[in-house]
């Protein structure tokens, strides 16, 4: 850590694969952290989720804390209410605008007016979200990576109405975490979506073309520019459909460059998601099946 301190008081809004892993790593740093979900069964799933990646930190040593005390750290539950005394609360939903809109809208209806506010969006206008908000100055993007316990960044997304304050706030939060801060201005995209998804998709066009294997255009990418991880594994990490999702909201604000290819498109038709169902460039060992 470079400095700052964790909220004593996290709420996350959406228990899925990114709400839980950004719970993780508030509980990790000392946070209480509270995890609202849509309804009881999503609640249980979350809870046993977040268990789950805490078990495996303690099991690699990654932190001194007991899985007792790390449990009692957070809790899951279905109402807004429970982030009444939250510090910062993160929406973690599905990257659907609306979704996302109704999810902050909720959830800033619960905080306290100095309390921060937070959308984990990887590609949805910040000054569009903060429109219906009431206090945008305390609002902006963090935008975790996937998986979060392993990811090392986090991208602060700095919309018009964002105040400094926060900006620094945040700062201190990420390096609380042990993650690195970058600070973007809201752009379609953002920084990192904007560049990662330019060579997936066209990772995914040059497969298309029977240029190359999945495997060996991952390769050149490993081996020849030194990258940790190909385009099309990437992609199957994150999810198709979830890439799908950030390629055409790309599309509609900067063009005909992010048109997402039809193999993607087919793809996604027939559930093959990647990781999360257990076969897309590649197959996957199969998950437990999950809401997000």
């Amino acid at each position: 850590m470079t400095g700052g301190a964790a909220p004593a008081r996290v709420g996350v809004l959406g228990g899925g694969r990114m709400g839980a892993g950004i719970a993780h790593a508030f509980v990790l740093a000392g946070s209480d952290v509270v995890v609202v979900e849509r309804d009881a069964g999503s609640a249980d799933a979350a809870a046993a989720r977040i268990r789950e990646s805490l078990e495996h930190s303690v099991d690699r040593g990654t932190t001194q804390r007991s899985l007792t005390e790390l449990t009692a750290a957070f809790t899951t539950g279905t109402e807004t209410a429970a982030f009444s005394d939250c510090a910062l609360v993160i929406e973690a939903v599905p990257e659907d605008r609306g979704l996302k809109a109704d999810a902050l809208t909720r959830a800033e209806g619960a905080l306290p007016s100095a309390s921060a506010l937070a959308s984990n969006t990887s590609s949805i206008s910040i000054d569009d979200l903060a429109g219906d908000l009431a206090r945008p100055a305390r609002f902006l993007g963090l935008h975790f990576f996937n998986p979060v316990p392993a990811s090392a960044l986090v991208e602060i997304v700095v919309g018009a109405a964002t105040d400094q304050a926060l900006v620094d706030e945040a700062r201190g939060w990420v390096d609380a975490i042990g993650k690195t801060p970058i600070v973007v201005h809201d752009s379609p995209g953002f920084a990192s979506s904007r560049l990662g998804v330019a060579l997936g998709l066209e990772a995914i066009r040059v497969l298309e073309e029977g240029v190359a294997s999945a495997a060996d255009i991952d390769a050149a990418m490993t081996l020849g520019y030194r990258h940790p991880v190909g385009p099309l594994r990437t992609t199957d990490i994150v999810g198709l459909d979830v890439r799908l999702g950030i390629a055409e909201e790309l599309q509609s604000a900067l063009g005909p460059r992010f048109e997402p290819p039809a193999l993607l498109r087919r793809m996604v038709a027939e559930g093959k998601l990647g990781r999360k169902s257990g076969e897309g460039f590649y197959r996957w060992p199969t998950e437990r099946s999950e809401n997000r």
